[in-house]
C-alpha cells in the first residue's frame, strides 16, 4: 500500500496524533475534515491527517476555528497557495500583535504583584520584630 492510500480508523489518527476521538470529531462537526466511510466506519486519509496537524499547530498556536477554517479553505481553492500564504502572513502578524501586548500587560501586572509582594514581606518582618507585648491584637477583642 502505498503511503498516499493509507487510511486510518478514528482510533488510530487519534491516537497518532496524541488526541481524543471525540477531538476528532468535533473538528469534523466543524466541518475542518470529512472522513470517507468504509460501510459503517469512518476511515481518515493522509489528506485528513495532514489537515489535523495543520488544525492542532494552529489551535496551539492561538488562532481560531474560524481563522483555520478560512486557512485550509484557501489551501483547497488556491492551487499555487498564494492566497493561503497571504492570508497566514496577515494572521500571524495579528497573532504576533495580540501576544505581544498580552506580553506587556503581563510584565505591568508582575511588577504591580512583586511591588505588592514586597510591601507585605517588610510589614511581616516589622510586625515579627516587635515586642509580644507592643504587638496589636488583629481581632479586637471586648
Amino acid at each position: 500500500m502505498s503511503h498516499e492510500s493509507l487510511l486510518y480508523t478514528v482510533t488510530q489518527l487519534a491516537a497518532g496524533l496524541g488526541i481524543t476521538v471525540r477531538t476528532l470529531h468535533f473538528y469534523e462537526s466543524q466541518g475542518l475534515i470529512s472522513p470517507q466511510r468504509a460501510g459503517n466506519t469512518r476511515v481518515y486519509t493522509q489528506r485528513d491527517r495532514a489537515r489535523m496537524i495543520l488544525i492542532l499547530r494552529g489551535k496551539r498556536l492561538g488562532f481560531s476555528i474560524k481563522e483555520i477554517k478560512e486557512y485550509l479553505e484557501l489551501y483547497d481553492i488556491d492551487p499555487t497557495h498564494a492566497q493561503q500564504t497571504k492570508a497566514l502572513l496577515k494572521a500571524v502578524q495579528s497573532r504576533i500583535h495580540s501576544l505581544e501586548e498580552q506580553r506587556l500587560a503581563l510584565e505591568e501586572t508582575l511588577i504591580e504583584l512583586r511591588e505588592i509582594e514586597r510591601q507585605a514581606t517588610d510589614a511581616l518582618k516589622t510586625i515579627e520584630t516587635q515586642p509580644k507585648a507592643a504587638r496589636k491584637p488583629a481581632v479586637a477583642t471586648k
